[in-house]
């Protein structure tokens, strides 16, 4: 499972993480995946491109898991 670490950040972008993962190679990829209900935070399927993840959520993409660390 990988980490993502906020450092000075209070949040992150859903879209955003996906690609700053490098899970998807570009914003729409991320849209499109997001929007396609193929994205899973904290076990629901999020469908809000911009949702605010914060410490602790758990984000799940093509069998692969990402959680968000202080």
């Amino acid at each position: 499972m990988k980490k993502f670490s906020l450092e000075t950040r209070e949040f992150i972008e859903l879209n955003r993480l996906l690609k700053y993962i490098s899970w998807v190679e570009s914003g729409g990829a991320a849209n499109s995946a997001i929007g396609g209900g193929n994205v899973t935070v904290n076990g629901k399927t999020e469908l809000r491109k911009r949702n605010k993840l914060r410490e602790g959520d758990l984000i799940e993409f093509n069998g692969s898991k990402c959680q968000v660390v202080a």
